[in-house]
């Protein structure tokens, strides 16, 4: 089943605290061992240690980690934003590699906030950063935002 399914009749906002109340996470975060640990309207951070497996040919974090919590960050920041009727969808997203990542990087974080929210479309961005506050990467996103079938 579907981690959202039980939580499909709740705002988005709902379903997001809902999932970090319940302790699970979807899939793609076990695979690379990062959860949603914050919400607000408007506001997501999800956290993770980057470790050996997602390491590329020349020895260090992989972008394709970055992307996916900066993407998440924007999603769920604008997930947070939806009524019960409403999904969204990835249009656009632009990241900036600011830093390399490493397994000895540690736990980074990446903070994403909703800067625009109309009928249709939606405009977020995030960044990654370290226990330090050191910047890894940047993102902004282009969101589609429909109704649900």
């Amino acid at each position: 089943m579907n981690v959202f399914e039980e939580f499909r009749d709740l705002s988005g906002l709902e379903q997001l605290r809902a999932l970090i109340k319940s302790g699970r996470r979807p899939p793609i975060g076990d695979t690379l061992g990062f959860a949603l640990v914050e919400i607000d309207a408007g506001r997501a951070v999800f956290a993770g240690t980057p470790g050996p497996n997602a390491y590329n040919p020349l020895g260090s974090i992989h972008g394709g980690y970055a992307a996916t919590l900066l993407d998440s960050a924007c999603g769920c920041a604008v997930h947070s934003k939806l009524d019960a009727s409403q999904a969204y969808t990835t249009l656009e997203l632009k990241i900036a590699y600011h830093k390399a990542m490493t397994d000895r990087t540690g736990e980074v974080r990446a903070t994403g906030t909703v800067l625009s929210f109309g009928r249709r479309v939606a405009f977020a961005e995030a960044k990654l950063t370290d226990a330090a506050g050191k910047l890894y990467a940047s993102a902004t996103s282009t969101l589609l935002v429909f109704d649900r079938a």
